[in-house]
């Protein structure tokens, strides 16, 4: 009987020293932002406690900050205990940036030398673990005066971190830093369209499936799509697109019956079997310029694009095959659910938290749709007449809703049917950057700084 006892007295100190085991594990363990928006770009963490208001000055709810040399809007992305930025470092201290609303395209062509360099911090402290640059030389495109040459958020799969600098190549590093490999995919302009000496940088952010690295690269000389393997660099598989140049990162989303790579492009929307590149379905009828990125929810892809005479939301069923396209005068077929051809955002990402679609135009008003139905619910200016420019996409946590302006205001919303401003708080530097969003923390790159923000 003893032993019995003794027996069962052991079982649950290890069921105890278990559970204590467990809860001090960092929130870090099963809270990942693997690529921009995060998983499935959907941009949101349901469970979680992020702050509604912090204070940069004060230090109010400010973990760490930390300085990150050159000029980049590429997103922060989190892994376990690591987080990854990447940077364009010149030798002018204060390269030129114009941010706000402005109609003209001017390109600036920062004849200097460049370090495209891939920066890896520690998620609790903020300390620079290591910084390796990818390549070094002088751009081979200009880039617009409110653009950057690092503009493509890195992604990461948990053993490496996948780094584009468009025309400047693809990288990958393991977690300690050191290079896997890299490729050079040539001259990627995307540059205007409609004049093609205009260039602008590239932007289309890679994503990775399984074990490929996928890329999108919409550009003026030859648009196509292509995945390489992660342990080697070699191409896995390319399609050859008839798209002019777009911004949009693609989505990859696991459904049940089919795995599907998504794409917004210019004029055509298309999705692909990731493994292979064959084609599953296609919607011709798209804005001329796109940037916003596909995803998922309630069983629609979500796509938007804001480049006029039509500025689209289409909600896509992803069951959908073959050409979807609608006819002329008609806004829903057998696979498009519904559609809005006026309310499209010109660079910032929708989002759809709970049973609701949330769509940002660059100008700062905000528009509320039933996701599932396309009702309009409100449309609003964020925070009123004053709300600035927007880029940087919103991203969601804990009932609350983040709209981060050109001028580094972020806007938290209640992610509701009624437009309730729950606080503005500013950074004090201009931001472009989409937030991350791991654990109960907010991880938000302005101009020349990341920030750590948490309660």
């Amino acid at each position: 009987m003893r032993v019995v006892n003794d027996w069962t007295y052991q079982c649950k100190c290890f069921l105890m020293i278990v559970v204590i085991a467990l809860l001090a594990l960092p929130a870090y363990a099963s809270s990942n932002w693997p690529s921009f928006r995060g998983t499935g770009a959907r941009g949101v963490v349901e469970v979680a406690k992020t702050p509604v208001k912090w204070n940069v000055q004060t230090g109010e709810n400010i973990r760490w900050k930390t300085p990150i040399p050159g000029l980049a809007h590429s997103s922060p992305i989190v892994w376990g205990d690591r987080l990854f930025v990447t940077t364009a470092v010149s030798t002018d201290s204060d390269p030129l940036l114009r941010v706000g609303l402005y109609g003209e395209s001017p390109e600036h062509p920062e004849k200097l030398i460049h370090e495209f360099k891939v920066y890896c911090l520690d998620r609790a402290t903020g300390k620079v673990l290591w910084h390796h640059t990818a390549h070094s030389g002088i751009p081979k495109v200009k880039r617009h005066i409110k653009s950057t040459h690092a503009n493509c958020t890195p992604a990461t799969d948990g053993k490496h971190v996948v780094a584009f600098f468009g025309s400047e190549g693809l990288y990958c590093y393991d977690f300690s830093g050191k290079l896997q490999w890299k490729n050079d995919l040539g001259l990627l302009d995307a540059g205007a369209f409609n004049s093609k000496e205009i260039q602008w940088a590239f932007g289309s952010s890679p994503i990775i499936h399984e074990d490929l690295a996928i890329v999108q690269c919409d550009v003026n000389n030859q648009s196509f799509v292509a995945a390489y393997h992660m342990k080697s660099g070699e191409l896995a598989w390319k399609v050859l697109r008839d798209s002019l140049p777009a911004w949009a990162t693609p989505t990859v989303h696991k459904g049940k019956n089919r795995t599907q790579l998504i794409l917004n492009g210019t004029h055509d929307i298309v999705s692909y079997n990731p493994a292979t590149g064959d084609q599953f379905w296609k919607f011709t009828g798209n804005s001329l310029i796109a940037t916003p990125t596909p995803f998922v929810a309630h069983d629609l892809v979500f796509i938007a694009a804001g480049y006029r005479p039509i500025k689209p939301i289409y909600a896509i069923r992803i069951d959908a095959m073959g050409d979807i396209s609608l006819k002329e005068g008609t806004k829903s077929n057998e696979y498009v659910a519904w559609s809005e051809l006026r309310r499209g955002p010109y660079m910032p990402t929708p989002i759809v938290y709970g049973d609701h679609l949330f769509v940002a135009q660059d100008n700062g008003i905000l528009s509320c749709y039933e996701a599932e139905t396309g009702k309009k619910v409100y449309r609003k200016r964020i925070a009123g007449s004053a709300a600035g420019a927007y880029t940087a996409s919103p991203v969601a946590a804990g009932g609350k809703l983040y709209f981060t302006s050109e001028d580094g205001d972020i806007h938290v919303l209640e992610a509701s049917s009624e437009y309730k401003l729950l606080a503005t708080n500013s950074m004090g530097e201009v931001c472009l950057a989409t937030p991350a969003i791991a654990g109960d923390t907010l991880f938000i790159r302005t101009q020349h700084h990341v920030f750590a923000i948490a309660e």
